[in-house]
């Protein structure tokens, strides 16, 4: 038993134990079900948030208003206790303008989706589902609990959380579900950039990202969330370079490889790294091209994911990705320095992943990347990212003013040290001396 649920049943227990209710409920009942390991433990219970913060010694208002209480147990983050409830009116579209603490029979059917509505009694043993949750998992469903127009309304937020489940878990939304979905998604525009760019992460690293978008296509999510995407269908390829398709249809492929538990940067790095095409795209003759769409990319790569509110570490990772995604087919070409730059950039490891699937997704051609793997694995970190052999210092010593020129001549030697031609400080010297005399005061 991981610890993380160790804390949590001794939670309950005493809980339990102090004459109340409480049981595990959302997401942690759903994942025991299916088999899988649950990233967390939500615990549902009959005691008052203030009774619950008087019981425990740590505690942090995590939703007081809305009978949510985080009880730290050590050194872990808060696991959440959460007091049954029912929800008042819903005015901005995302939460209740107020709670009435109640019975679980209220707070269950409050829910979002009959599969994140079911409770678990670990004391018991036994399951509580008044949703039909059990019958929906079985039959791979998404359905939302009650009419599904009142639940989206109620929760915008809740159609993307809908694309989630059924990507994640390969189910299906339910056709009355779906019909609402597709109604209720301008609203989406309605959510705080934060929580709409969180979601497209679970959805693009959850390991069923093509799906996903797929989802997010045919729902109109896609339209107007990242209209960008869209333009990519129908924007057609070569076929010699791009036998799969078009930009799209190339793109997802792409993007039906990434594995669970990617990073964000890796995800939107395959996700984006055509996202300029279309608007590169030019004919001439019977010749189609798509010059300065890297260039172009990494901005607009950059603004999207400016938009969905992404750090900016974020950010300036993408952009780099997309704008380098086609610089590893010309490293069999490199001379060694440049070679040797390439591989030491921040980022190199994650440009091979997105190389990597953008090669799988088009002539499936690797031979580039296999040469860049090999380049890696032979060589030590000191030879891709030697030690300078001389630095300012010594052209201020050999009589070298400050300047432009400094950067100039430094990386002149250093691309010489690393092509193997200069290896001692005397030998850099030397070469200075020789090749830029006459700029020596």
């Amino acid at each position: 038993m991981r610890d993380r649920e160790k804390e949590a049943l001794s939670i309950i227990h005493r809980l339990v134990d102090s004459g109340f209710i409480a049981v595990f409920n959302g997401g942690c009942v759903r994942d025991r079900i299916l088999g899988v390991e649950p990233k967390d433990y939500d615990i549902a219970t009959d005691a008052r948030p203030e009774v619950v913060q008087k019981m425990f010694e740590h505690t942090v208002a995590v939703g007081a208003k809305f009978g949510v209480i985080g009880v730290v147990l050590g050194d872990d983050q808060p696991i959440e206790v959460a007091t049954f409830r029912a929800d008042a009116e819903y005015t901005d579209g995302r939460r209740p303008s107020s709670v009435r603490f109640g019975a679980l029979e209220e707070d269950a059917i409050r829910r979002d989706f009959t599969v994140n509505g079911m409770f678990y009694d670990p004391i018991a043993d036994r399951f509580i589902d008044l949703v039909g949750g059990m019958r929906d998992l079985r039959a791979g469903i998404i359905r939302a609990i009650g009419n599904p127009y009142d639940r989206f309304e109620e929760d915008h937020l809740r159609i993307l959380r809908a694309v989630r489940f059924a990507a994640r878990f390969n189910f299906t939304i339910e056709p009355a579900t779906w019909d609402a979905m597709k109604l209720a998604a301008p609203k989406i525009v309605g959510i705080a950039a934060e929580r709409i760019g969180e979601e497209i992460v679970m959805m693009m690293t959850g390991g069923a990202a093509a799906r996903a978008m797929d989802l997010m296509m045919d729902s109109g999510l896609m339209q107007i969330l990242l209209p960008e995407v869209v333009k990519m269908r129908g924007c057609e390829q070569p076929e010699n370079f791009h036998p799969e398709g078009d930009v799209y249809t190339h793109t997802r492929i792409g993007v039906a490889m990434l594995p669970a538990n990617c990073t964000e940067t890796v995800a939107f790095g395959i996700l984006l790294h055509d996202i300029a095409k279309p608007q590169c795209r030019a004919e001439v003759g019977d010749k189609v091209t798509f010059y300065g769409h890297v260039e172009q990319g990494a901005v607009m790569a950059a603004e999207m994911l400016a938009r969905l509110k992404r750090s900016r570490a974020v950010q300036d990772r993408v952009a780099y990705l997309v704008k380098n995604h086609l610089k590893l087919c010309m490293a069999p070409r490199m001379r060694p320095a440049t070679l040797k730059r390439m591989l030491a950039e921040d980022g190199f490891d994650e440009l091979m992943d997105v190389a990597f699937m953008d090669a799988m997704a088009s002539s499936s051609y690797l031979g580039f990347w296999h040469f860049c793997r090999h380049a890696m694995s032979t060589m030590s970190p000191a030879e891709i990212r030697p030690p300078r052999l001389i630095g300012g210092e010594d052209l201020k010593n050999l009589g070298f003013t400050p300047g432009p020129r400094f950067k100039e001549i430094l990386k002149d030697v250093e691309d010489h040290q690393l092509d193997g031609a200069l290896e001692t400080r005397e030998a850099a010297l030397e070469y200075v001396r020789a090749h830029y005399g006459a700029s020596a005061a």
